[in-house]
């Protein structure tokens, strides 16, 4: 059971509000999925439970011991007060300078490199963010509605990229947006009405 993460009997409520009962669910390692749902079906919920962010109320989740965790979250985290460079470095320990600024630059980051995140636009410091997590030394890589606020040129880009760098990774990705499942050419695609009792 080492190559699957497992979620057994989930239940999790916010304020007496139900957004899993019963989830049962397994989720291959080594492979990319995708979680589909439209807003409000605890996609993100699902996610932090996932990075033990939080806690479910019930049921258990197995196979996560041990798993070193890279996230691009929906809110971007950085440090505005830091170069998007030196944003990046703070994960990117394994990677030296010129590997970094290879990376910014297939991406189109390379000539704000050294420009602090706060001077950036949304779509520049979203193109940072996911940046910094894919080129952190994790197991699991968790990526919750990554694309969004992207026009469709920096997307298909940065999809690109992104597809380019996660092969035989394990990979837990959530959109609503089908057309981002089939330009990454996820295989694993899980869809949370069915299972969440929307």
């Amino acid at each position: 059971m080492n190559d699957i993460i497992s979620l057994n009997h989930i239940s999790k409520s916010y304020q007496g509000q139900s957004v899993f009962s019963d989830l049962c669910l397994s989720i291959p390692k080594g492979e990319f999925t995708a979680i589909t749902a439209p807003s409000g079906y605890g996609k993100t919920t699902l996610l932090r439970l996932l990075m033990e962010l939080e806690k479910p109320d019930g049921g258990t989740i197995t196979g996560l011991t041990g798993q070193k965790k890279s996230a691009v979250f929906q809110e971007d985290r950085l440090c505005e007060n830091l170069s998007s460079l030196t944003n990046i470095r703070l994960t990117a320990s394994k990677s030296d300078e010129t590997h970094i600024l290879t990376a910014m630059e297939q991406i189109g980051l390379y000539d704000c490199a050294k420009k602090k995140v706060s001077e950036l636009s949304g779509g520049m410091k979203r193109r940072v963010a996911i940046l910094r997590a894919l080129l952190a030394d994790y197991d699991i890589l968790f990526l919750d509605e990554p694309f969004k606020g992207l026009d469709k040129d920096t997307k298909d880009l940065v999809i690109k990229y992104t597809g380019q760098h996660i092969t035989g990774k394990t990979v837990i990705f959530t959109t609503h947006v089908h057309s981002e499942i089939s330009a990454l050419h996820v295989k694993n695609t899980i869809s949370l009405p069915e299972l969440s009792g929307h």
